[in-house]
């Protein structure tokens, strides 16, 4: 038997492209016309989610009325920055510059913090908690 389900993305496949084992929609703009959404990138944000197997990105409408949008999908890949940068290309996330949500393994790996098991992961506990003179305050 045959689903009629398999053949739904038939027409929306052209929008995207796969590069070395990335998945990304290369046309934005194409993508939602075809989906009949006003584009406004102010009311759109790019979530961004990560693990040691996948990578998956999708964007959300801000007030959650509309539904989401796929646009990039990662399978097996082991360089997680690598590939959330390839991503971010393929879509011209600098033309858009939407807000990007994400856990905070995404946002330290787009921030370019160290991967891995870190002495200090961020700024701040670099120094003692109570050294409160010193937070928000020392540039490298």
């Amino acid at each position: 038997m045959i689903s009629v389900c398999g053949k739904r993305q038939k027409n929306l496949v052209h929008f995207f492209k796969m590069e070395r084992g990335l998945v990304a929609c290369t046309d934005i703009v194409g993508l939602i016309e075809k989906l009949n959404i006003n584009h406004n990138p102010l009311d759109l944000r790019f979530y961004i989610v990560s693990s040691k197997l996948s990578l998956k990105a999708v964007l959300l409408h801000n007030s959650n009325t509309l539904p989401s949008i796929p646009v990039g999908n990662s399978l097996h890949n082991k360089e997680p920055y690598e590939n959330m940068k390839i991503l971010m290309e393929a879509m011209s996330y600098d033309k858009f510059k939407w807000k990007i949500c994400g856990d905070l393994k995404v946002i330290t790996l787009l921030h370019g913090l160290q991967q891995g098991f870190t002495i200090y992961c961020c700024f701040i506990c670099e120094w003692d908690s109570r050294a409160w003179s010193f937070h928000y305050s020392r540039i490298y």
